[in-house]
């Protein structure tokens, strides 16, 4: 990795200075192209971003992970200062942020923090499932999945919403054309079968595809 500024002593004092930049970003005198974004302009650039985070994870680059990590944190501190100026009834700041996130952590960690039993990963995750079931309150299982994630990966939140509810979809491998099928139909009903399976066997489908893709470059940039 490349030099770094020597960390703070205290884990976490710095980002106190990435607040303080953002505030002086859009504050009178400030950068006039952050002082006009909302909630809504930004929204591209955390999908954008989240995106970035996923591919230096997955190449092992380091240095890169750690510079799209600042950049969603950057994301993160743009919303939560945008709120802060909003008008009361959509207030909010970076401290409700990070309070509303600590009391999820502790309230969905029990095993850690009060007594439950969790000694596995799958123990943890399904103690997590129940927690997060109760809270939310769903109408339907399939409520609140965001219309605008990748198509694939919506497919097997989808999918995996449907498994945990016991009501696991299923899909022939061998799916069968009539004669009146369009090709977008049939390969929709393809993409959706190899979803089931991979979320069957516990694989990500959209990290598969990305990995699969990478390959594919790869191999044709020599």
């Amino acid at each position: 990795m490349t030099d770094r500024p020597p960390t703070s002593p205290v884990p976490g004092a710095a980002l106190l200075d990435a607040v303080a930049v953002m505030d002086r970003l859009r504050s009178p005198g400030g950068c006039p192209w952050d002082a006009e974004q909302t909630h809504a302009t930004l929204a591209p650039y955390a999908i954008e971003e989240a995106h970035e985070v996923a591919d230096a994870a997955e190449t092992g680059d380091a240095d890169a992970l750690a510079e799209e990590l600042g950049d969603v944190l950057l994301q993160v501190l743009f919303h939560a200062r945008i709120a802060a100026e909003a008008p009361d009834g959509a207030r909010f700041d970076i401290d409700d942020v990070a309070r509303g996130l600590v009391a999820k952590l502790v309230r969905r960690h029990p095993h850690v923090f009060a007594d439950a039993q969790a000694e596995t990963p799958e123990q943890v995750h399904a103690q997590w499932d129940a927690i997060k079931s109760v809270e939310k309150q769903r109408d339907h299982v399939l409520d609140d999945i965001p219309v605008s994630m990748p198509a694939l990966a919506r497919a097997q939140k989808v999918v995996s919403r449907l498994r945990k509810a016991g009501d696991p979809p299923s899909a022939d491998p061998s799916i069968e054309t009539s004669d009146g099928e369009s090709p977008v139909e049939r390969i929709g009903a393809a993409l959706l079968a190899l979803t089931i399976e991979a979320d069957a066997a516990g694989v990500d489908a959209e990290a598969a595809l990305r990995g699969a893709t990478r390959s594919l470059e790869h191999g044709h940039r020599g």
